[in-house]
This record gives C-alpha cells, structure tokens and sequence, in this order.
C-alpha cells in the first residue's frame, strides 16, 4: 500500500469528480461567467482609476495621506 501525500489524493477525488460530472460541469460555466462579468466588466464600467485622476505618477501615497489626515 502506498502512502501518498493529502494534496495528491484531494486532487485526484476533485479530479475524478469533475470528470464524471454531467450538469455539474453547465454550472461551473455559468458560475465562471459571473465571475468574470463581476470581476472584470464592473471594474471597467463602474470602478474608475481615482487615483490616476486626483494624483501624479508616484505620489499616489502622499495624496491618499493628505485626504486621510485631512477632514
């Protein structure tokens, strides 16, 4: 018998899992597809550079201390 390491034997029971899946694998899509709607088309839509625009390059540090300390 063979001692082999946790994460070998967890990769190998996701693994056969994943392969063996029928509607589990059209979930994972959708949930990857939110994912990347979330992550990626809300940053660019709805979560602009502030910074770029309020600070010069390199003093981004300086800016975000003075609005802090600053009421």
């Amino acid at each position: 018998m063979q001692h082999r390491s946790f994460f070998y034997r967890a990769y190998d029971l996701y693994r056969d899992g994943f392969r063996h899946m029928t509607i589990g694998k059209m979930l994972w899509l959708i949930v990857l597809v939110k994912l990347f709607l979330i992550f990626v088309v809300l940053k660019i839509f709805f979560f602009p550079n502030f910074l770029s625009q309020h600070a010069e390059k390199g003093e981004e540090a300086e800016y975000v201390a003075t609005q802090l300390l600053n009421p």
